[in-house]
């Protein structure tokens, strides 16, 4: 990590020592730059340095200055899809950047089942490598490093989509962009991949918004040292995010949660870091993220589903999508194999929601409320269209009554609402769905996506 460090200082430096022009690694040849936008640039110069920023996908001219920090920056209107194209920035010395493309760019984070790439192991893993030839996917994989300090600067580079950069790069970005360019035909997409496997979320907020809350603050620091990866609050994010605000994205997949199991308060955190990050770029762009899957997470036989039910929780947050992972994954693995399936839902939501190119039911039923007559329960769903039990069967429910001691109840469907009663319940008051960190259920919509796990409040 000390060595990281010293890189990170080494990077800032040299762009003030060689008084050139420089910019963010990010900026370089192959990148994807978002369609049809106002793209910000940004990089280092000598003060007073007048920079002349020429475009090839209309070739003009646009200027702007180095301020007495030595920074520049300038937004650039892009046209629709296509490229590739050439940028030249021009001041004491010159750069000159190839093979631009314009599409949609996405910011894919989490942890290690963000991460895991074809190469770790994923299902029919050689035959999705070896038909990886999409050059109009670009992958831009974000280096690990943390750091106490904010940095300026982050290490990676983008790669053209083949058959050996896809295997090595993250499994759920790419089969979400390739989902999408399926829908989107030839629009190019670009994926910033910046992810570590065993964060928990709040390493991914800016320390300074953690801090104006004093109990996300004071549980963030209790986190023991762990051997996968940092735990102090903000200090991927300082690293691994805050080098890349400003690049114009069309929004963000997030694939994390595990390192959370035990946290009561996991629906304010991940909100926090939702809103922290929009708040940062200054636009409200969608976030789609996957709900973890069912895992045997020890003697505690809730810790899991609490934590997936925060982050059901979490969808009171405007313009996000939750991806219901409980059906293609087993209990015994908590790094799920069918990444094909969970890229491809995250895409969906994104191409129903966002891009509009199709009205299909996309989400998995959302617990929307209950209705009491009587001894019977009635539940309400969200996305619950062809509602059914796919074993006929159903043994995830329970009720409670006023004493909250739950109780197994019988479940029927009418009309896509869900009937549930118990003979040990006369009085019920409350509903829950798959309250274990191991259960899978056969509760579907007519898409055959899974409801998610719930209590009723």
């Amino acid at each position: 990590m000390k060595n990281k460090s010293i890189i990170y200082v080494l990077l800032f430096f040299s762009n003030l020592m060689m008084a050139t022009v420089s910019l963010p690694n990010f900026f370089s040849n192959g990148m994807v730059l978002q369609r049809n936008s106002e793209v910000k640039i940004w990089g280092w110069a000598n003060p007073k340095e007048e920079l002349i920023i020429k475009t090839s996908w209309d070739n003009k001219e646009y200027k702007t200055t180095g301020t007495n920090q030595a920074h520049w920056e300038i937004s650039i209107p892009t046209p629709k899809e296509g490229g590739p194209y050439t940028i030249t920035i021009k001041g004491y010395n010159e750069v000159v950047f190839s093979d631009i493309l314009i599409g949609e760019v996405w910011l894919c984070s989490g942890q290690s089942n963000m991460e895991m790439s074809a190469n770790w192991g994923i299902e029919n893993g050689e035959e999705e490598i070896k038909n990886a030839n999409y050059p109009l996917i670009r992958f831009f994989a974000v280096e690990k490093a943390a750091s106490s300090s904010l940095q300026n600067n982050l290490i990676g580079s983008w790669q053209t989509c083949t058959p050996e950069t896809m295997k090595h790069n993250s499994a759920v970005a790419y089969f979400f962009g390739k989902r999408l360019q399926e829908d989107l035909k030839n629009v190019p997409i670009g994926l910033v991949v910046s992810a570590w496997g065993g964060t928990p979320a709040e390493v991914w907020i800016p320390r300074i918004v953690l801090e104006a809350d004093k109990e996300l603050f004071e549980e963030a620091n209790k986190r023991p040292s762990s051997e996968y990866g940092p735990v102090k609050p903000g200090n991927t994010f300082n690293t691994m995010i805050n080098p890349l605000v400003g690049y114009k994205i069309a929004g963000v997949i997030w694939y994390q949660g595990e390192s959370n199991v035990g946290s009561n308060r996991y629906d304010s955190i991940f909100s926090t870091l939702i809103q922290s990050w929009r708040t940062l770029w200054g636009y409200d762009f969608p976030f789609y993220y996957v709900q973890i899957a069912p895992y045997f997470m020890g003697e505690e036989h809730f810790s899991g589903a609490i934590l997936r039910n925060a982050q059901r929780k979490t969808l009171k947050v405007k313009g996000t999508a939750m991806v219901v992972s409980s059906d293609i994954a087993t209990i015994d693995d908590i790094h799920p194999k069918n990444k094909k399936s969970v890229g491809m839902r995250l895409a969906n939501l994104a191409l129903v929601n966002l891009y509009k190119t199709n009205q299909d039911l996309v989400n998995s039923p959302l617990f929307n409320k209950i209705e009491i007559k009587k001894d019977k329960v009635y539940v309400y769903f969200d996305y619950a269209e062809g509602l059914h039990f796919k074993d006929k069967k159903e043994v995830s429910f329970e009720i409670a009554g006023a004493d909250n001691k739950y109780h197994p109840a019988k479940a029927t469907i009418k009309n896509d609402i869900v009937i549930v009663q118990s003979n040990k319940v006369k009085e019920p008051v409350k509903v829950r769905f798959a309250w274990s960190n191991t259960s899978q259920t056969t509760l579907v919509n007519k898409s055959n996506l899974p409801a998610s796990l719930f209590e009723s409040e």
